[in-house]
């Protein structure tokens, strides 16, 4: 009878049987049969290469996809640009870098951007010498359409570099670098115009790999595209901004017993907050803020037209500001019935210290001085355009010589990022807190007002913090001697 066959393990033979046991004649024992050789591993089989293959192709789209995503989460050019950065050193292995933008002329200006180089280190970089657009570093980039990198992987060893080269990266401490140029592309489309290129540093003479080039070369177009609509909304955006600065005064005015100081940011989208200022006849000021609702061209434009209006009305009946916003009311409700406003206008008069404020849904001033920072206890009102007609009581207010007036937009508020009853108390707090010593500056009282209020410490209308709907700020302070 056969001996049962054993069942086999994957890749394990079965020992063999043991043979059954019978008497051996007598006399010495048989030599043992020789060890058999080891057997030669097996080569893998092929499905198992593919599908490493394709673990490692499912590993590297992953990647490229969450870097993706984390770029077109950002809403502003310059937190894009570092991202840009940041994924590509990821991607190739490289420590820092630096891209820089040339929009074709009438599109948008030229940036440049670092990844752990300061601007002296950008200063150095762009005293080598160069013959296109770039700094050298870009320059020897293939032709338009073709997205392949240049790489230098011993900059210290490589012919026919200018020595200037070659002592800017000894000073900067970087020995090859890896440069890829930023051209929209589109599927199915011809590659648009060359934005600019990005270029990565090495710390040791190195090159990246064929898959490296591959992922970062993919990354780069799609950033590309991005990257050119960010360009085209951040001309728009400045157009709208330059546009919106020029209809403000160009210049405060002075007038005895009242000193003025403003800031002004605009948000992103180009709101339509304003402020103005004018002297009135008999030695007056009258004093405005107020705001379109919206954003964007429109709004701006609105927001001349209201200025312009109001300027007007406080020429002829300053002394009356419910007068003022009266006529303001009648006006946008019969020429521009699409847009709602809030106004607020001060009618002051230095030598009898007197103040007649009214307001029209807009935020009370703020008075401050030794031993007191409070709202002035305005009534409340409507916006304009809201109803069928507007009219609210004015009050009145006597500052004392060395107080100051606050005016200011609903979007310093907003900018806080508390809720609104946080907020007043928040720039009640930062007002009541101005030094002593610089309670006589309206440009100081500004300036502290803003970096106490504003989470971006006063610089607000820049960075990352800032979204699409980000408002308009207005502060204008009004120091009377």
């Amino acid at each position: 009878m056969s001996a049962p066959h054993l069942p086999k393990v994957a890749g394990i033979n079965p020992p063999a049987p043991a043979p059954p046991h019978t008497s051996a004649p007598a006399g010495p024992a048989a030599p043992a049969p020789p060890d058999p050789p080891e057997p030669s591993p097996a080569p893998p089989a092929p499905n198992a290469v593919v599908q490493d293959r394709l673990a490692g192709w499912i590993s590297d789209l992953t990647t490229l996809q969450e870097l993706i995503e984390r770029l077109l989460r950002t809403a502003t050019l310059d937190a894009a640009l570092h991202e840009l950065l940041r994924a590509g050193a990821l991607l190739l292995g490289a420590g820092r870098g630096l891209v820089t933008l040339q929009p074709p002329a009438g599109t948008g200006r030229s940036v440049t951007v670092g990844l752990g180089l300061g601007r002296a280190d950008l200063g150095h970089i762009e005293t080598i010498p160069h013959d296109g657009g770039y700094v050298r570093l870009l320059d020897d980039l293939p032709a338009a359409g073709n997205r392949s990198g240049t790489a230098h992987p011993d900059i210290a060893g490589e012919d026919g570099l200018d020595p200037r080269h070659r002592e800017v990266a000894a000073r900067l401490g970087y020995a090859a670098s890896y440069a890829v140029p930023l051209e929209p592309t589109v599927p199915g489309r011809a590659p648009g115009p060359r934005l600019g290129a990005a270029v990565w540093l090495y710390d040791e003479p190195a090159e990246p790999s064929e898959r490296r080039r591959h992922l970062a070369g993919l990354y780069c177009g799609c950033a590309a595209e991005h990257l050119a609509r960010l360009v085209e909304l951040t001309h728009a955006r400045e157009a709208v901004a330059t546009l919106h600065e020029e209809l403000l005064p160009s210049r405060l005015p002075r007038v005895p017993g009242i000193r003025l100081a403003v800031r002004h940011r605009t948000g992103p989208g180009g709101g339509g907050d304003w402020y103005d200022a004018l002297p009135l006849p008999e030695g007056a000021l009258g004093i405005a803020v107020g705001g379109i609702s919206g954003s964007g061209p429109g709004a701006v434009a609105a927001m001349g037209r209201l200025r312009a209006s109001l300027r007007a009305y406080a020429v002829m009946e300053g002394e009356d500001p419910v007068a003022v916003l009266s006529d303001l009311e009648l006006l946008l409700r019969l020429t521009e019935p699409s847009w709602a406003a809030t106004a607020l206008f001060a009618y002051c008069e230095p030598a009898a210290r007197k103040v007649v404020v009214a307001g029209a849904g807009h935020c009370s001033p703020l008075i401050i001085g030794d031993g007191r920072a409070e709202y002035v206890e305005t009534s409340l009102s409507a916006p304009l355009g809201m109803l069928a007609c507007w009219e609210a009581p004015s009050v009145e207010i006597e500052p004392a010589p060395g107080e100051t007036l606050l005016f200011y937009s609903d979007g310093l508020l907003h900018r806080t990022g508390d809720a609104m009853d946080r907020a007043f108390t928040r720039l009640q707090r930062a007002a009541a807190s101005v030094p002593r010593a610089a309670r006589h500056d309206p440009e100081a009282i500004a300036d502290h007002v803003l970096r106490a209020v504003l989470p971006e410490g006063g610089t607000a209308g820049t960075g990352e913090r800032d979204s699409e709907h980000a408002e308009d700020i207005v502060l204008l302070v009004a120091h009377f001697e």
